[in-house]
């Protein structure tokens, strides 16, 4: 019973970076906004290649947006270039597009898996041990946030240390072909969407995911802070065992006790009490004994 435990909480944990990560990156590939920013900033490159207009360049992203969340098998984008509206892309660019756009569905389905399982063990760890399994649930929130915070950190240095080679390994690895090996002179998809525009796009998702687990973090430890003070561990039942209550001091006087105590002595050792003849009769003189005797 303790290791599927086990293994159910570590996935748990680890499942939490995945969950952000394919969450962030979701949201950059559909935000029209890092569109119109890497046109803003890469359009010399852009219109020297193209000599595409900026409200063009937003049609074509809108367009391979609407690729990317549709069922369609192939892209084909129509926009205005040097005064003439058609297709964009050749089909080299169209076949690569292609394999991209399964790559895209595949962070989709991924997002939604780990946010169905994130959710399946919150409910059932709830369901179980209702209230008692609030901190615990908080401490492995928590901790999902600092490995997100340490693996985000890592893959953002190493992409700001040399994004080139962060990227070359990336396509070897994400695809079994080379059509993502473009030539900006002749097709127009690696001119509209240069390198730089992919590094802006990872550090859009490595900071909005870093300061999503921060703020996990930050969100878990006040919590696990503000339940402790209403639920002190001393209200919790203790296992150990109580203490002996201590002996009740003798409420007699000093005197009585030893009066008592020399008492019992005397019985004990089997000598004669009483004075003369009153009592039990008994002398306590030795000679009356002998007389008696007599």
């Amino acid at each position: 019973m303790r290791i599927p435990r086990f293994l159910a909480i570590s996935l748990f944990v680890a499942v939490v970076p995945i969950f952000l990560i394919t969450t962030n990156a979701r949201w950059v590939i559909n935000a029209p906004i890092l569109y119109s920013y890497g046109f803003d900033k890469y359009n010399i490159t852009i219109t020297a290649w193209t000599d595409i207009e900026r409200d063009e360049f937003l049609s074509a992203a809108r367009q391979i947006r609407d690729y990317f969340n549709n069922d369609e098998e192939d892209l084909d984008v129509r926009i205005v270039q040097r005064g003439v509206r058609g297709s964009i892309y050749n089909d080299r660019e169209i076949a690569h597009m292609r394999d991209v756009k399964w790559l895209v569905k595949g962070v989709y389905r991924v997002q939604l898996l780990t946010g169905a399982y994130l959710v399946a063990f919150i409910i059932s760890l709830l369901a179980l041990e209702r209230r008692r399994s609030l901190p615990h649930l908080g401490r492995r929130l928590a901790l999902g946030g600092v490995v997100t915070i340490g693996l985000v950190v890592v893959v953002g240095l190493g992409a700001l240390a040399g994004f080139d080679r962060l990227f070359y390994t990336f396509h070897i690895v994400s695809f079994s072909n080379d059509l993502w090996m473009l030539d900006p002179s002749r097709d127009n998809l690696i001119a509209m969407f240069p390198e730089g525009f992919f590094l802006d796009a990872t550090m859009w998702i490595a900071f909005s995911t870093v300061a999503e687990a921060v703020a996990l973090v930050a969100i878990m430890h006040f919590s696990l802070r503000r339940s402790k003070k209403r639920d002190p561990a001393s209200a919790r039942p203790s296992t150990s065992t109580p203490p002996l209550a201590p002996a009740l001091p003798d409420a007699r006087t000093p005197s009585q006790s030893g009066e008592g105590q020399g008492a019992a002595a005397q019985v004990n050792l089997g000598e004669p009490i009483g004075n003369g003849h009153h009592g039990n009769g008994l002398s306590s003189d030795p000679s009356s004994y002998r007389s008696g005797s007599n």
